[in-house]
């Protein structure tokens, strides 16, 4: 069999010896460490291979499909916008079908993982998994990507602070344009809320759980509902009165809020001293790019913004108990210095490598505030990461941990104390 037509990015040249003339269902489990992660239903074989420490997708489809994938993925990620990253493209003239190499997640879930892990009582992280949804559609759309089979199965989430953040991991059917018509964006919105129906119905029927399938229903068409307020708020165009500033940065701090930059006009229009407001958005990471530039701490947008938080809270305390302004330069060195590296440090015996170090800083302080809460009184960074980690630091993506875990601390995180490990249905 001949070698066929490679493309490889530089990152994944090595890849270059992998059996590609074979059929991805005979490659040797013996010769190539495959790792085993839930895949759902799908119309295509997907094995995930291990190589030089890094975890890889490789799915085998036909070439057009594969090629059209690949294309878009690419265009994606030059974009920014969330999606998995395709490296690689094995295509096999004479079979006909093709090999797309994306590079696995780290620390994503599928919806069914996530929600498993959940209390059942609880609909905060359901209520969070649909505004992501929401958002990652919105994000496709302003930049004229039209996602064609939009669902909870062909997406990956990352907890993201407080939040969640959506990622997409199926483009076989996506397309490209330079914008997209309403009609477009209501067909594939159309779309999403029958998928997101089906899959948390799907979900409930799996459970065991019957009487939360009409429900489901409610809360897939409640995705159109965020996704209409979010269209709204960044492109609709008011006409305010003029001078009224206050009205100008509340609109600011909405779109902020949501996660987007935002360049400002404000043009007089007509004779009754009005002006319109006319915002122009671009990435959606406005707290993390102002984490970078403060700290150099690359995170996501959720993230972000509560350690922009805890930096202003430490900022303050410094003043207030050393009598004496500091620039915000010296505060974030010296809240990274004092209070950031060392808590991971602590943090990092515990956990392992495989989770996500930012999101259990993230999670301490959210520990930490429950705690106090509990208290009347802030009880400190030092006892709520002592009492994290003796809980075994829970996360809905950890793969395991101690089944003694307080209840308080799992209640703070939306954690079911006896969890199913039931992945086998999960998509990819």
């Amino acid at each position: 069999m001949s070698l066929p037509r490679l493309i490889l990015r530089d990152e994944v040249a090595s890849l270059l010896d992998l059996p590609w003339e074979v059929p991805l269902a005979e490659w040797d489990s013996g010769t190539h460490r495959f790792r085993e992660l839930p895949v759902g239903p799908s119309r295509h074989l997907v094995r995930f291979l291990v190589h030089d420490g890094l975890a890889y997708a490789l799915k085998e489809l036909p070439n057009a499909v594969a090629q059209r994938e690949f294309d878009v993925l690419r265009q994606l990620e030059d974009a920014r916008l969330p999606s998995v990253r395709a490296v690689g493209l094995a295509v096999r003239p004479d079979s006909g079908d093709a090999i797309l190499v994306t590079v696995f997640l780290r620390h994503s879930m599928q919806y069914r993982r996530l929600l498993m892990r959940l209390r059942t009582a609880s609909a905060t992280y359901r209520d969070r998994l649909l505004d992501a949804m929401a958002l990652l559609l919105v994000d496709l759309h302003r930049s004229g990507v039209y996602w064609g089979d939009c669902s909870l199965a062909n997406t990956l989430f990352r907890r993201d602070g407080d939040r969640i953040q959506a990622y997409l991991v199926d483009a076989e059917t996506s397309e490209t344009h330079e914008s997209l018509s309403d009609g477009q964006r209501r067909y594939d919105l159309d779309i999403l809320v029958e998928n997101v129906a089906f899959g948390l119905a799907d979900l409930a029927a799996y459970l065991g759980r019957p009487d939360e399938m009409d429900e489901a229903v409610d809360a897939a068409e409640s995705v159109r509902t965020r996704y209409e307020a979010v269209w709204a708020e960044l492109y609709n165009q008011p006409d305010l009165i003029r001078g009224d500033r206050q009205a100008i940065r509340a609109r600011l701090r909405k779109l902020n809020d949501l996660g987007f930059s935002v360049d400002l006009e404000v043009d007089p229009v007509g004779t009754l001293g009005t002006v319109r407001l006319r915002t122009s958005v671009t990435t959606r990471r406005y707290n993390a790019n102002e984490l970078e530039r403060r700290t150099r701490l690359r995170t996501l947008e959720g993230q972000a913004r509560i350690l922009l938080n805890d930096l202003a809270e430490y900022g303050a305390w410094l003043e207030h108990a050393e009598e004496r302004r500091l620039e915000p330069d010296a505060a974030a060195d010296r809240w990274l210095r004092e209070v950031y590296r060392p808590t991971q440090a602590k943090i990092a015996r515990e956990v392992g490598p495989d989770r996500d170090l930012v999101q259990a800083y993230c999670d301490v302080l959210e520990h930490k505030w429950l705690l106090s809460e509990q208290a009347g009184g802030d009880v400190g960074l030092e006892a709520a990461v002592a009492s994290y980690v003796a809980a075994g630091a829970p996360a809905p993506e950890a793969s395991s941990r101690s089944d003694d875990n307080p209840p308080d601390l799992l209640a703070v995180l939306d954690l079911d104390p006896d969890p199913d490990e039931i992945d086998a249905g999960s998509s990819s």
